[in-house]
């Protein structure tokens, strides 16, 4: 018998080799993409202290009634633009762009791009 396809466990494993290589530091700290199939996610992570410096999302208050649905590229470019703006607020201008095992394409592009049209640096 063939065993189905798992691709969120084929995702986990990209995402743990990007994560060998990939980590944020103060100075230039890590951009992390989420996404579900209703939902995008992005925090910019420090990761020589474990914490996250900010944290946007098509859940938060300031989008919630801006967007008409959250599953799409608009959602995900509107998100993008909060997180850089949030991230410049803080005064981090530049980041590590962590995919999170996804391709780059599609909301995860428009994410990176909004963020780029923010100021943000990657």
């Amino acid at each position: 018998m063939i065993k189905p396809i798992d691709r969120n466990k084929i995702r986990i494993r990209k995402h743990e080799r990007v994560r060998k290589k990939i980590s944020g530091t103060p100075e230039k700290p890590r951009l992390c993409v989420f996404r579900s199939s209703r939902h995008i996610y992005a925090q910019i992570i420090d990761d020589t202290k474990g914490t996250t410096l900010a944290a946007a999302s098509t859940l938060d208050e300031t989008l919630k009634g801006k967007l008409e649905y959250a599953g799409n590229k608009a959602a995900a470019r509107e998100v993008g633009k909060l997180i850089g703006s949030k991230a410049l607020e803080k005064g981090i201008k530049q980041v590590v762009f962590d995919r999170g095992g996804y391709l780059y394409h599609g909301r995860v592009k428009e994410l990176a791009e909004g963020a780029r049209e923010a100021g943000l640096e990657f």
